[in-house]
């Protein structure tokens, strides 16, 4: 395991840099979509994948894809799959981190997660985890917290959009698989993060009570501890 997780923190600074060169390709959102993506992914297929100052993202990435993969082979032979479950677990759950990184950086510098990468995880994740055996709860997950955002977003259309629902089915997919203990700690912890954020702006004055702040970085984080963490 130790290989492993070395080597997949090595690729996360490589995934790192990719995700930030990809994420600055999205603006504000006020040109075509699909154009402004293929742009974007085009930008940064070009750019090599190489960390650069000051190596914050990279950082974070790889030290995200060394916890994942230490989670995804700890899990070896307790799920449906057997052995294959951590080589399929652990795809899955470095594209979602790969994707995660990118829509956190694009939401907090633009304020917006785009279609153009939450729509097409959702088969990616589904191909990624089928053979997991965990596809069923997965689905069932990303369906549930997926409604139950939405449900949110109807009463309170100013504090989500309509992107936080549509993360939220990606967020209950990767954390479907770990168990409904892990969906709610994901749904829970995202409004705990983003209420402790708020508090520490309120407290040294640096936003009012009616100050806006992105929400996807809160869920993906809280996502990640759901994955991390033995709560299944």
């Amino acid at each position: 395991m130790p290989l492993a997780v070395l080597a997949a923190c090595l690729l996360g600074l490589a995934a790192g840099a990719f995700a930030r060169v990809l994420a600055d390709g999205f603006g504000e959102g006020s040109g075509a979509p699909r154009r402004e993506a293929r742009a974007a992914v085009a930008r940064a297929a070009r750019i090599p994948p190489l960390p650069r100052r000051p190596y914050v993202v990279e950082g974070v990435t790889a030290a995200v894809f060394g916890l994942l993969t230490w989670r995804a082979a700890s899990l070896a032979g307790t799920l449906d799959a057997g052995a294959i479950v951590p080589v399929a677990l652990t795809a899955a759950l470095l594209y979602a981190a790969v994707a995660g990184v990118t829509l956190s950086l694009i939401d907090w510098r633009t304020r917006r997660l785009p279609d153009a990468i939450t729509l097409p995880s959702v088969p990616v994740l589904a191909v990624l985890l089928a053979p997991t055996g965990r596809l069923g709860a997965a689905l069932l997950s990303g369906l549930a917290l997926a409604a139950a955002y939405a449900v949110l977003w109807f009463v309170r259309p100013a504090a989500l959009g309509l992107g936080d629902v549509k993360l939220a089915a990606l967020v209950g997919m990767v954390t479907g698989v770990f168990g409904m203990n892990a969906v709610i700690l994901a749904a829970v912890g995202a409004h705990v993060l983003g209420a402790l954020y708020a508090a520490g702006l309120l407290i040294t004055r640096r936003a009012t009570r009616a100050s806006e702040f992105p929400f996807g970085p809160f869920m993906l984080g809280a996502a990640l501890l759901a994955v991390v963490l033995p709560v299944g």
